[in-house]
């Protein structure tokens, strides 16, 4: 599912707009985005949570020529799924 079909998708199910199911979808991912840039967490009871992790810095090899390279640590955003997402998938 793309980010189209996700808003009409959620459209048809809340009774809305595409338009306004469309700038929900959007401030919410906003939202996601400044808070783990300002180094907060978002957790969704149920759901999961967003968060930024540090990641540090280490050696790798570029795989066409195989000469070790140095890979810069690193924030990167993370996705921990909630006991009730887990459930709806098993």
């Amino acid at each position: 599912m793309n980010k189209s079909e996700l808003i009409g998708a959620v459209a048809q199910k809340a009774g809305l707009t595409k338009k306004d199911t469309e700038k929900a979808i959007n401030s919410f991912i906003e939202v996601v985005q400044e808070a783990l840039a300002g180094g907060d967490t978002v957790a969704i009871l149920g759901f999961g949570t967003f968060l930024a992790r540090e990641r540090s810095a280490r050696e790798g090899r570029n795989p066409r020529t195989g000469e070790p390279i140095q890979i810069p640590a690193a924030r990167v955003p993370v996705f921990r799924p909630g006991r009730g997402l887990r459930d709806a998938v098993k």
